[in-house]
Order: C-alpha cells, then sequence, then structure tokens
C-alpha cells in the first residue's frame, strides 16, 4: 500500500470542497482561529512518515488529549478504573449532564467531559505533581519534548466552562471525584489546552497501533489488552454522538477535538491525525471527517 499517495490524492481531493463547517465559537480563544488551515500527518509501523498542508503546526487538540489522559490513568491504576468509568457509547452530547442522574455518577465513558473529568480526579489522587507528571509522561511516548499546556486556551476555557464546573460538582455529590472540584477543574482545564501539530500527534500515538509500544524507543507503554481496549473505546465512543458513523464511513479507531484535530489508528499499520478547524454540527471537524472517509475508501484499509 502506497500510503503516500493515497494521502496526496485524497487532500488534493478535499482541499477543493467547500468547507461547510463552523469554528467552536464558544471558546473565545478557538474563535479566533484561521478557519482555512488544513494539514494531515501519517505515521506507519513500517516508519514511513508523511505529512501535507498545515502539519507542523500546532492546534488545541482538546478531547483528544482525553485519550492521554486515559492511558496514563489505566497505566497507574490496571483494570480497577473501570470501577469509576463505563465503556459504553454516550448517544447524547459531550457535555451532558443527564445520563449522570441514572447511572449515579459514574459517567458513561472516558471520553465525554464527565468521564474526562473523573480521569482527571483519578490522576490527581495518584501522582505527586499531577500536571508535570502527564506532560513528561505524553512527552515519553514519542520523545518529543516540545509539548505544553497553552494558558491562553485554558484560561479561555475556564472563563466559559460553566457546565464543566457543574458536571464535577454534580459527580462530586454522587461521590465519584475524591479531590476537590477545583483543583480537578484547573487540572482538566489545562488538560484540554494541550498544543501539538498533527506531525506530533500521529507520532505519539502511533504506540497504539504498535500494541502499546512506542516504536522510537521499544517501551511498552500499555499492555496489549490495554492498548486493544483503548483503541476499541476510540472506535465506539471517539466521535461523540457521531462516533456510529465514523465507524460505518471510515472503519478505525479514533478521537476528535473540537480545536479541529482527529486522531486514527489502524492497529499494526498506522496512525493517522488531520486537523481542520470549522466543525460540522456534531462537533468534528467538517474536512478531517471527509478526508478520513475518502482516505479509507481509496486505500481500501480499515478495521472491517
Amino acid at each position: 500500500m502506497n500510503h503516500k499517495e493515497v494521502i496526496q490524492e485524497v487532500f488534493k481531493k478535499i482541499s477543493d470542497i467547500k468547507d461547510e463547517g463552523k469554528l467552536a465559537s464558544y471558546i473565545p480563544e478557538l474563535a479566533n482561529i484561521d478557519a482555512t488551515k488544513f494539514g494531515v500527518h501519517i505515521s506507519t509501523t513500517s516508519s514511513l512518515k508523511h505529512g501535507l498542508g498545515n502539519f507542523q503546526e500546532k492546534f488545541s487538540i482538546q478531547s483528544i488529549s482525553k485519550v492521554l489522559s486515559l492511558c496514563f490513568a489505566y497505566k497507574i491504576l490496571g483494570e480497577a478504573i473501570w470501577d469509576r468509568l463505563g465503556v459504553e457509547p454516550s448517544g447524547t452530547a459531550f457535555n451532558s449532564l443527564v445520563q449522570l442522574e441514572n447511572d449515579n455518577g459514574i459517567p458513561r465513558n472516558p471520553f465525554i467531559n464527565a468521564g474526562a473529568i473523573v480521569i482527571s480526579d483519578i490522576l490527581i489522587s495518584n501522582l505527586s505533581n499531577p500536571k508535570e507528571d502527564l506532560l513528561a509522561f505524553i512527552r515519553s511516548l514519542s520523545g518529543n519534548n516540545d509539548i505544553n499546556y497553552s494558558a491562553k486556551i485554558a484560561a479561555s476555557e475556564k472563563s466559559v466552562g460553566y457546565r464543566n464546573i457543574a458536571l464535577c460538582n454534580f459527580i462530586k455529590s454522587f461521590g465519584n471525584i475524591k479531590n476537590e472540584p477545583t483543583k480537578v477543574l484547573d487540572f482538566y482545564f489545562d488538560l484540554c489546552s494541550l498544543e501539538l501539530s498533527c506531525e506530533h500527534l500521529s507520532d505519539l500515538f502511533l504506540f497504539l497501533a504498535n500494541n502499546g509500544k512506542a516504536p522510537h524507543n521499544n517501551n511498552q507503554i500499555l499492555t496489549k489488552s490495554q492498548s486493544k481496549r483503548i483503541n476499541a473505546l476510540m472506535q465506539t465512543c471517539g466521535f461523540y454522538d457521531e462516533s456510529g458513523e465514523f465507524a460505518f464511513k471510515v472503519g478505525l479507531a479514533g478521537k476528535s477535538g473540537v480545536g479541529g484535530g482527529i486522531i486514527a489508528i489502524l492497529p499494526n499499520q498506522y496512525s493517522i491525525a488531520v486537523w481542520s478547524p470549522k466543525l460540522n454540527e456534531k462537533g468534528n471537524s467538517y474536512k478531517g471527517m471527509n478526508f478520513l472517509e475518502n482516505f479509507t475508501t481509496l486505500s481500501e484499509q480499515s478495521i472491517f
């Protein structure tokens, strides 16, 4: 399979389509992004690296970071982590409070905001320097030290984060948040502010295409079984209430963020990152979703 040729053909095709998405204007800083940006980068288990467009430009990865915090918490806690989180698609918006009432404060999965807030709480309970330790873990995945939180994005999210504050306090009322909500939310907003490029992202996530092993140094980040389960969760829950559609049209494990980024994994083959800031009505990158659908169709490679 010549991934390079396929990417070039699909990138040209998608560059020409009318972008019908809208910027995530409810986070003030994200409303200021140049909406025309478009980048893609692939990293394969056979050492191919190839990017096009704005693939070296950093952007706010937002909810994609939830996969990284989950991996770290899973590595620390093991299977005990599922006592506090579900593994089912939510079928409701990523910031919904509705299900928490019926589910007694157990978030439906780790990728909705409620789930990522519980993961933040777990990391705070288990780490002496949570923010620094998480950053060190993320940097170790690809050996890239040029990865940081954005104080500007975090402050922007905190300024409008009323629903996340409500979620955290609501979960706390059920006893599924152990630390002070203000501390948990501070960590959560920083987590969502991480900035990476498509190139950084696809390198970083390659361990999930490699049975949990970081290709750059052969470190076993997660067990093979844990890696499989993270990929399964990305497949079923990675795109909010458009996850079924993504599985149907694209057929990869993946995770999106409202910064316009998408990371997608084909186990044993590759990790691919796409960035285009305008979002469809479900909160996923309009061009990014189109690109990945065309990419798996043309390459005839997917999980299924």
